[in-house]
């Protein structure tokens, strides 16, 4: 075997290994993340279980005093203690319940940050890519429906976002001003489809020349 032979295999499996290693490490870091955000699930659950508790026996408390009226002012000083305390232990409850919710959702921020660049890549591969528009107002897409867009065969509607509803996308869906409109699909043909949307964007010649 040549010099140069086993200089590209050694390249290759140097690179196959590189890989190899980014794999395991980004598997390891998802079952990490799910292993946290599991973690902070328990303990939510058990904060949870503590405000129950402590409302269940300041209720019980009440209802008791409620039950045998007395004229024992230090008796009820004593229960306004209970009650207070009650109260604020719950509030630092809930303000641990509060810590925990913004660390599940940066987790699974990352998450998703991760899942979209994977996705960037595939694309960017494939010389395609995903695009987010905001229909404005003098855009030929408003009042028009979903058959009326013009035809590619390439560039497809993943989904339209109205105020807070995911609207799947079907032929007699009429678009609407500050409608968000997500398109995935070749390059070459999306920015045809990008002017029907906005009027920000101004059709090239080679593009012009394609519609």
């Amino acid at each position: 075997m040549s010099l140069e032979f086993l200089g590209r295999l050694h390249k290759e499996l140097s690179i196959t290994g590189s890989a190899l290693y980014e794999i395991v490490l980004s598997i390891s870091e998802r079952v990490n993340r799910k292993t946290q955000i599991i973690r902070l699930h328990w303990h939510a659950s058990g904060i949870l279980q503590q405000i129950d508790e402590v409302t269940a026996e300041v209720g019980r408390q009440v209802a008791d005093h409620i039950s045998r009226p007395s004229l024992n002012h230090q008796h009820d000083a004593a229960l306004d203690t209970t009650v207070s305390q009650a109260v604020t232990r719950v509030q630092t409850l809930k303000q641990s319940l509060t810590q925990i919710d913004g660390q599940i959702r940066e987790l699974k921020l990352e998450a998703i940050h991760e899942d979209s660049l994977k996705l960037q890549q595939d694309l960017t591969v494939r010389s395609a890519k995903i695009e987010r528009l905001t229909i404005t107002r003098h855009a030929a897409a408003v009042g028009q429906t979903l058959s009326a867009m013009p035809r590619s065969s390439s560039v497809h509607i993943a989904s339209v976002l109205r105020g807070p509803f995911l609207l799947a996308p079907s032929e007699g869906l009429t678009f609407r001003t500050d409608d968000i409109v997500v398109l995935i699909g070749v390059e070459s043909e999306m920015d045809r489809l990008i002017t029907w949307f906005t009027s920000k964007r101004t059709l090239n010649a080679a593009t012009t020349k394609s519609a």
